[in-house]
Protein backbone atom coordinates (compact mmCIF):
# COMPACT_ATOMS: atom_id res chain seq x y z
CA UNK A 1 0.00 0.00 0.00
CA UNK A 2 1.52 3.33 -0.62
CA UNK A 3 0.55 6.18 1.22
CA UNK A 4 0.89 9.76 0.05
CA UNK A 5 1.37 12.72 1.76
CA UNK A 6 -1.18 15.92 1.77
CA UNK A 7 0.57 18.76 0.66
CA UNK A 8 0.91 21.91 3.24
CA UNK A 9 -1.52 24.17 1.09
CA UNK A 10 -4.41 24.05 3.49
CA UNK A 11 -2.58 24.86 5.57
CA UNK A 12 -1.71 28.36 4.64
CA UNK A 13 -4.74 28.96 3.57
CA UNK A 14 -6.33 28.32 6.97
CA UNK A 15 -3.58 31.13 8.24
CA UNK A 16 -4.17 33.39 6.33
CA UNK A 17 -8.08 33.58 7.61
CA UNK A 18 -6.55 32.89 10.94
CA UNK A 19 -4.58 36.41 10.32
CA UNK A 20 -7.33 38.55 8.81
CA UNK A 21 -9.78 37.27 12.13
CA UNK A 22 -7.15 38.83 13.93
CA UNK A 23 -6.71 42.19 12.33
CA UNK A 24 -11.17 42.47 11.49
CA UNK A 25 -11.58 41.57 15.51
CA UNK A 26 -10.74 44.63 17.12
CA UNK A 27 -12.52 46.72 14.69
CA UNK A 28 -15.60 44.51 15.56
CA UNK A 29 -15.09 45.07 19.33
CA UNK A 30 -14.59 49.33 18.64
CA UNK A 31 -17.78 49.04 16.43
CA UNK A 32 -19.89 46.91 19.31
CA UNK A 33 -18.09 49.93 22.16
CA UNK A 34 -19.77 52.56 19.80
CA UNK A 35 -23.04 50.75 19.70
CA UNK A 36 -23.41 50.51 22.93
CA UNK A 37 -22.08 54.10 24.48
CA UNK A 38 -24.75 55.24 21.72
CA UNK A 39 -27.67 52.57 23.35
CA UNK A 40 -26.70 54.37 26.88
CA UNK A 41 -26.59 57.82 26.04
CA UNK A 42 -29.73 57.58 24.29
CA UNK A 43 -31.49 56.24 27.12
CA UNK A 44 -30.12 59.00 29.71
CA UNK A 45 -31.30 61.47 27.15
CA UNK A 46 -35.13 59.62 27.16
CA UNK A 47 -34.83 59.77 30.92
CA UNK A 48 -33.75 63.20 31.06
CA UNK A 49 -37.17 64.06 28.46
CA UNK A 50 -39.28 62.04 31.21
CA UNK A 51 -38.01 63.55 34.16
CA UNK A 52 -38.43 67.35 32.34
CA UNK A 53 -42.04 66.51 31.78
CA UNK A 54 -42.74 65.09 35.17
CA UNK A 55 -41.43 67.62 37.26
CA UNK A 56 -42.81 70.64 34.22
CA UNK A 57 -46.25 69.22 35.06
CA UNK A 58 -46.06 69.13 38.82
CA UNK A 59 -44.51 72.44 38.73
CA UNK A 60 -47.49 73.14 36.55
CA UNK A 61 -50.10 72.21 38.91
CA UNK A 62 -48.72 74.62 41.99
CA UNK A 63 -46.14 71.73 43.64
CA UNK A 64 -43.31 73.05 45.86
CA UNK A 65 -39.99 73.69 44.11
CA UNK A 66 -38.32 70.79 46.33
CA UNK A 67 -41.33 68.59 45.27
CA UNK A 68 -40.64 69.45 41.68
CA UNK A 69 -37.21 67.94 42.21
CA UNK A 70 -38.02 65.18 43.79
CA UNK A 71 -39.97 64.14 41.26
CA UNK A 72 -37.68 64.54 38.39
CA UNK A 73 -35.23 63.19 40.12
CA UNK A 74 -36.90 59.81 40.42
CA UNK A 75 -37.35 59.46 36.58
CA UNK A 76 -33.82 61.21 36.14
CA UNK A 77 -30.15 59.20 35.83
CA UNK A 78 -28.42 59.26 38.62
CA UNK A 79 -26.43 62.33 39.76
CA UNK A 80 -28.67 64.66 37.60
CA UNK A 81 -29.44 68.15 38.53
CA UNK A 82 -32.97 69.95 37.96
CA UNK A 83 -33.39 73.17 37.61
CA UNK A 84 -36.74 75.01 38.38
CA UNK A 85 -37.81 78.74 36.81
CA UNK A 86 -41.09 80.59 36.73
CA UNK A 87 -41.24 82.66 34.41
CA UNK A 88 -45.45 84.28 34.88
CA UNK A 89 -47.72 81.70 33.60
CA UNK A 90 -44.99 78.94 32.48
CA UNK A 91 -42.64 77.04 35.00
CA UNK A 92 -39.51 75.86 32.86
CA UNK A 93 -37.75 72.69 34.31
CA UNK A 94 -34.43 71.64 32.79
CA UNK A 95 -32.74 68.39 34.06
CA UNK A 96 -29.21 67.79 33.28
CA UNK A 97 -26.75 64.72 34.04
CA UNK A 98 -23.47 63.53 32.77
CA UNK A 99 -23.49 59.80 31.67
CA UNK A 100 -20.51 57.52 31.64
CA UNK A 101 -21.33 55.82 28.48
CA UNK A 102 -18.67 53.53 28.45
CA UNK A 103 -18.94 52.43 32.12
CA UNK A 104 -15.50 52.65 33.79
CA UNK A 105 -13.86 54.35 31.00
CA UNK A 106 -13.43 58.08 32.16
CA UNK A 107 -15.58 59.56 29.06
CA UNK A 108 -18.40 61.26 30.29
CA UNK A 109 -21.16 62.85 28.25
CA UNK A 110 -24.00 65.36 28.86
CA UNK A 111 -26.72 65.31 28.22
CA UNK A 112 -30.07 67.65 29.02
CA UNK A 113 -33.38 68.39 28.88
CA UNK A 114 -35.93 70.88 29.41
CA UNK A 115 -39.86 70.86 29.11
CA UNK A 116 -41.87 74.44 29.54
CA UNK A 117 -45.74 74.10 30.72
CA UNK A 118 -48.33 76.59 31.63
CA UNK A 119 -49.58 77.22 34.77
CA UNK A 120 -53.31 75.87 35.68
CA UNK A 121 -55.77 78.10 36.57
CA UNK A 122 -55.74 78.55 40.61
CA UNK A 123 -51.95 77.04 41.05
CA UNK A 124 -50.11 78.62 43.87
CA UNK A 125 -46.59 80.27 42.17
Amino acid sequence: MVRRHRTGRLGGAAGMVTAETAVVLPVLLLVLAGAVAAVTVVGAQLRCVDAAREGARAAARGEDTAVVRALAGRAAPDGAVTAVAADGATVTVTVSADVAALGPVPLRVPVSASAVAQREPGAAG
